[in-house]
């Protein structure tokens, strides 16, 4: 068993507001659990900066570095753990913390879903930028989640000791019970209700949707969050086919998902979409719009149908699964199989855990002294 300091500066796991970053994170403490390890959150600083403000990014540095201090201290006194691990970090949410006790107490430092993204090196957040850059050079391993950050991550620190994991959950527990039999299709999405993106989805949904009248269908949306309202608006269109839940809690979803037909999301500007994720273990198809993390984890064309961020397109292929009850049956197969067998916990637990031992063992047959030091050169 190994001791694990776990942090996430996007949002912390125990964070009030739902999101797939906090979803994700939860599953990671899961999954090292799982494997056998204590896990322990050694950090709730957000280190968020939603609109690039330097001065912000400075005052998270600085706070990072004295949580550090504690952290480190209190190490030296209680027992350090064997690996510090951080989730998510990238030039909006850098780690502050992390780099700092790994160099202060000497234990291997790993990070999941590190993104890198040249462009803001000399943008507004150029802060945020140097700090996600330094300390993804430095870390010890870099578990990928999301194959748009690979090439870069790669460029900046080689490709040794990287491992490829795909989001994942307990498939069991969302093992697809038998659908009802309804004269219509019932369509679900699970998404927040925010400002940018997620609204944007929610807007071509609408468009694309209204496009079907002619079809029997109804749409349950499991959500909630300061753009209702626009939702609500977004999605008028269709009237009564809309079946609002608002935001429900995780057995509750899986439910929701389970007796629905098909998932439906256009996932403008998604990253990854842990949604996909839980609605291919509920043995859901899905049609959602086309990027490399969403096509990491549907399977195009046998869990789903990925298209362009086209209104027709997405209409078009929303349709074609309506429709065909039988292609939905393949898909909804294809989509159980998919998810057991490259996005369960168990597996995923079983590749974090070799990952981690080799680290250990690396980094105890190094004897090193001390790691390099974080670096202060920051503009």
């Amino acid at each position: 068993m190994m001791k694990i300091s776990f942090y996430a500066p996007m949002k912390p796991p125990d964070h009030p507001t739902p999101s797939g970053d906090r979803e994700i994170a939860r599953a990671l403490m899961r999954a090292l659990a799982l494997a056998g390890h204590e896990v322990t959150l050694a950090s709730r600083l957000r280190t968020f900066d939603r609109d690039g403000d330097a001065r912000v990014q400075h005052g998270h540095r600085a706070q990072g570095e004295r949580d550090a201090r504690g952290l480190a201290a209190r190490y030296a006194s209680a027992g350090r753990p064997d690996v510090w691990f951080t989730y998510h970090l990238h030039h909006k949410a850098p780690d502050c913390v992390g780099p700092h006790v790994a160099h202060a107490v000497s234990i291997p430092y790993v990070v999941a879903e590190a993104s890198l993204a040249p462009r803001q090196a000399t943008g507004t957040w150029s802060v945020g930028y140097a700090l996600a850059r330094d300390a993804i050079r430095d870390a010890d391993a870099i578990v990928h989640l999301n194959p748009a950050d690979i090439a870069e991550v790669r460029r900046v620190r080689g490709d040794a000791r990287d491992l490829w994991l795909g989001p994942f959950v307990d498939v069991a527990a969302y093992a697809r019970e038998r659908v009802r039999q309804r004269d219509e299709v019932r369509l679900v999405t699970v998404a927040m209700m925010r400002q940018r993106a997620k609204l944007a989805s929610y807007r071509m949904l609408g468009r694309a949707l209204a496009a079907l009248d002619d079809l029997a269908f109804s749409l349950v949306v499991v959500g909630d969050g300061p753009a209702r309202a626009d939702v609500e608006a977004a999605l008028a269109p269709l009237g009564d086919r809309v079946e609002w839940r608002g935001a429900l809690p995780r057995t509750a979803v899986i439910a929701t998902l389970r007796d629905a037909d098909l998932f439906v999301w256009p996932a403008v500007d998604e990253a990854i979409g842990m949604a996909f994720v839980e609605a291919q273990a509920a043995g859901l198809p899905v049609v959602a719009g086309r990027s490399p993390g969403v096509a990491a984890i549907v399977d195009d064309g046998r869990s789903g149908l990925l298209t362009p961020l086209d209104d027709a397109a997405f209409a078009d292929a929303v349709r074609r699964v309506i429709v065909d009850a039988a292609l939905r049956a393949r898909m909804a197969h294809a989509a159980s199989a998919r998810a057991f067998a490259h996005h369960d916990i168990v597996g995923a637990a079983a590749k974090l855990d070799a990952l981690l031992r080799d680290v250990v063992s690396a980094a105890r047959r190094e004897a090193r002294p001390s790691r390099p030091a974080p670096s202060p050169a920051l503009p």
